[in-house]
């Protein structure tokens, strides 16, 4: 495979949200045969199963962005120890209706920054819990539980030196990871 398509779905719709800027910064320490594409989900109606039947049209963008990618990077927050609601609900419309998962076989990752200490372990694993049940094979090693603190990012929104050695780490296992479940 020549270019690896990655669709990063970020968890929070703040304007000025760490995780967003996590992922902008993070896709930087990627081979340049990795290409990654923030799937939008601020758009998507709070999931219903009575509109399985007639999607929404931001609801099939979103399932057809899923479907293209090759893999998937999760950045999210932590929301009371938990995934947000907008990440859960863009999930759900995905992997609706039952049977037409769009999330299915695709490698992922996951991270995300918070201003506390452990980060947001307890989101990501919430998360690793649904993906597991969606047959989204996850990158279970090195686990990225980013403290949002001063030096995070650099002055031109790159990841900052302190923690460049640690990302770079965790983006190559990521790739590596991808590129040994697509493979198989």
């Amino acid at each position: 495979m020549n270019t690896y398509n990655i669709a990063v779905i970020v968890g929070s719709l703040r304007k000025d949200s760490f995780n967003r800027r996590l992922a902008d910064a993070i896709v930087k320490l990627a081979p340049p045969e990795f290409s990654f594409k923030q799937a939008r989900i601020n758009d998507l109606p709070l999931y219903n199963q009575d509109d399985d039947a007639n999607q929404a049209e931001p609801v099939k963008r979103l399932k057809k962005e899923i479907k293209d990618a090759h893999g998937l990077l999760f950045v999210t927050p932590e929301y009371n120890r938990s995934i947000p609601g907008v990440l859960k609900n863009a999930i759900d419309h995905a992997s609706r209706p039952y049977g037409q998962s769009a999330w299915a076989g695709k490698p992922a990752g996951i991270l995300g920054a918070s201003i506390g200490v452990i980060g947001t372990a307890m989101a990501q694993q919430h998360l690793r819990n649904i993906l597991a049940y969606l047959d989204v094979p996850t990158l279970g090693q090195p686990e990225a539980f980013i403290q949002m603190k001063d030096g995070l990012f650099d002055e031109t929104g790159s990841i900052g030196p302190a923690s460049r050695e640690f990302l770079q780490g965790w983006m190559d296992r990521y790739v590596a990871w991808v590129k040994k479940v697509l493979d198989q």
